[in-house]
């Protein structure tokens, strides 16, 4: 029936509308709380010390295949 074409459009667009709000208000918290951080880090450079370059080898543990 088309009875509830209307009601289906009503709710698909107030979903939408709803959806794209707290899309946008968890973006805004995500960049507030970066934002805090970069400063933190930012005022507070003897907390964060800049670690040496270590290749992606260094990391590995040496692969020995199982048979």
């Amino acid at each position: 029936r088309a009875a509830g074409v209307h009601r289906q459009i009503l709710f698909t667009t107030v979903g939408w509308f709803v959806g794209y709000y707290l899309a946008k208000r968890t973006e805004y918290m995500h960049a507030k709380v970066d934002r805090e951080l970069f400063e933190y880090i930012r005022q507070h450079p003897e907390d964060f010390k800049a670690t040496e370059k270590r290749r992606i080898g260094e990391l590995l543990e040496d692969f020995y295949p199982i048979r």
